[in-house]
């Protein structure tokens, strides 16, 4: 597709908030997932999923963009309340 760029993502059509919410049931129900936010990388808005610990099986099953923002994945351990 002439102009079309490698690797391009789309605009967001929702808001990050919104886009969050939609996801984070179905991150958390992964093995090894123990929270989401709304992070920053290169000053752009983005998705972080935290996991106990980055695996291929979770890098495969998490989408690195949703509705055009970027999803990271953060290496966090086990996460307990105080």
């Amino acid at each position: 597709m002439p102009g079309a760029s490698i690797g391009a993502t789309a605009m967001p059509s929702k808001p990050i908030q919104e886009v969050l919410q939609e996801q984070t049931d179905l991150w958390m129900a992964l093995p090894g997932v123990v929270g989401t936010a709304i992070g920053e990388r290169g000053g752009r808005p983005c998705l972080v999923v935290y996991v106990v610990r980055t695996t291929e099986k979770l890098k495969s099953a998490i989408p690195a963009n949703v509705e055009g923002y970027p999803v990271v994945l953060e290496q966090t351990g086990e996460l307990s309340a105080l």
